[in-house]
C-alpha cells in the first residue's frame, strides 16, 4: 500500500516538473496566465511556470505572415462593379495586445482590408484603378497599418492582385481599345504617307538642283574649253605670220645678196614678192575677223609690174635693210 501511494506521488510530482518546464521555438513567443489574468510572456528557448497554477494561454509566431484577401465586388466612382483581390504581409509585434486587444485576430483583418478596399476603389474611376495600383497599395498598407497598431499587428505590404470588371464592361473596354489601335494605325499609316511624299519631293528638287549644277558646270567647262582654243588658235596663227615675215625676210636678205653677184636674180625676186602678196590674200581671207576680200584679177600684173620696178631701182636698200 505504502508503495502504491509512492508512486502515485512519483508520477504526480513528475507530471507537476514536466509541467513547469515550457520550450518555446525560435521565432515563437506564448502567453501565460495565473489564475485567469495575465502573468508573463515566454521568449524563445527554455522557460519554467508553476504548475497547476500557471496557465499558457496563447502561443503564436512573431514572424512575418501572408493573409490571403479573397476577392470581393467593389463599386467605383463612375459606378462600374469590378472584383478586387489583394494579399497582406504582416506580422504581430505585440503578443499581449495581439490576444487581449481582440478577438479572432485574423479574421478581424481580412474584414478590416476588405473595408478598406472596397473605400479606396469608391473613390477611384475605373481607369484609374489600372494606373494608379502602386498609390492605391500605398494608401491600404497606411490605412491599415493605422487601423491595426492597437492589435499589436505590424502591416508590411499590401498588393492589389487582380482588378476584374464585368463581362459588359470588358467588352465595352474591347471595343474601346480597338477603336483606339484603328485610329493610332490610321494616324501612323498617314504619318508614314505624308514622311514618304516630303521625301519623294526632296529627293526630286535635289535631283534637279543637281542636274542644274551639273548643266552649269558643264557650260562653263565647254565655255573655258572654247575660249582656250580660241586663245591657241590665234597664238598658233600669230606664230604661224611671225615665221612666215621671218622666213621671207631670211629669203629677201639672201636674194639681195644674190642680186649682187647675179643680176638674173631680180626675177626671183620679183616672184617671191608676188607670191607673198598672195598669200597675204590667202591669210586675210581665212582669219576668223575677216568677212569678204575683193581682189580684182586685172589689177595683178600691175601689181607685179610695180614690184619689179622697186626691186630693179632699190636693190641697195634692200641689201641696206638687212
Amino acid at each position: 500500500m505504502e508503495q502504491f501511494f509512492l508512486l502515485i506521488m512519483l508520477a504526480l510530482g513528475g507530471s507537476a516538473v514536466a509541467g513547469s518546464v515550457k520550450v518555446i521555438s525560435q521565432g515563437n513567443e506564448a502567453l501565460v496566465e495565473r489564475l485567469g489574468s495575465y502573468n508573463k510572456k515566454l521568449e524563445p528557448g527554455l522557460n519554467f511556470v508553476v504548475p497547476f497554477i500557471d496557465k499558457t494561454v496563447y502561443q503564436e509566431t512573431i514572424r512575418e505572415k501572408v493573409l490571403d484577401i479573397p476577392p470581393q465586388k467593389c463599386i467605383t466612382r463612375d459606378n462600374v462593379s469590378i472584383e478586387v483581390d489583394a494579399v497582406v504581409y504582416w506580422r504581430i509585434v505585440d503578443m499581449e495586445k495581439a490576444w487581449y486587444k481582440v478577438e479572432n485576430l485574423q479574421s478581424a483583418m481580412v474584414n478590416l482590408v476588405l473595408t478598406q478596399i472596397r473605400a479606396e476603389m469608391g473613390q477611384l474611376e475605373l481607369d484609374q484603378t489600372f494606373t494608379a495600383r502602386s498609390q492605391i497599395n500605398e494608401l491600404l498598407l497606411r490605412d491599415l497599418d493605422i487601423a491595426t497598431d492597437p492589435w499589436g499587428v505590424k502591416v508590411t505590404r499590401v498588393e492589389l492582385r487582380d482588378i476584374i470588371p464585368s463581362q459588359a464592361v470588358r467588352e465595352s473596354m474591347e471595343l474601346q481599345m480597338s477603336a483606339e489601335r484603328r485610329r493610332r494605325a490610321a494616324i501612323l499609316n498617314s504619318e508614314g504617307e505624308r514622311e514618304a511624299a516630303v521625301n519623294s519631293a526632296r529627293g526630286k528638287a535635289e535631283a534637279q538642283i543637281l542636274d542644274a549644277e551639273a548643266r552649269q558646270k558643264s557650260v562653263i567647262l565647254q565655255a573655258e574649253a572654247e575660249q582656250k582654243a580660241i586663245v591657241l588658235k590665234a597664238q598658233a596663227e600669230r606664230q604661224q605670220q611671225v615665221l612666215k615675215a621671218q622666213a621671207i625676210a631670211e629669203s629677201a636678205e639672201i636674194i639681195a645678196q644674190k642680186i649682187d653677184s647675179n643680176p638674173t636674180a631680180n626675177a626671183a625676186l620679183e616672184v617671191l614678192f608676188a607670191l607673198g602678196y598672195l598669200d597675204m590674200g590667202s591669210t586675210i581671207g581665212q582669219s576668223d575677223s575677216s568677212k569678204v576680200m575683193f581682189i580684182d584679177p586685172r589689177s595683178i600684173p600691175a601689181t607685179l609690174e610695180g614690184i619689179r620696178s622697186i626691186v630693179s631701182d632699190k636693190p641697195d636698200s634692200l641689201i641696206n635693210g638687212r
